[in-house]
């Protein structure tokens, strides 16, 4: 089951309010504006500005 798209679209960034991209491999949404990348595990974006990882430490999900 992969995100629903209109529940990205509604979805903002925790820390800027900005807006959030769906990673390619759909396992984050990224805020191009604070660096980071929201992980999404098990099809629930965690969305905690402490659980973020900065855009050159990300790996995907594992």
């Amino acid at each position: 089951m992969t995100l629903n798209k209109e529940l990205i679209a509604i979805l903002a960034c925790p820390k800027c309010k900005g807006t959030l991209t769906l990673k390619p491999a759909q396992d984050g949404l990224a805020c191009n504006a604070c660096k980071v990348v929201y992980p999404i595990k098990e099809d629930i974006p965690i969305m905690l500005v402490d659980q973020a990882i900065p855009m050159d430490k990300w790996t995907g999900s594992k």
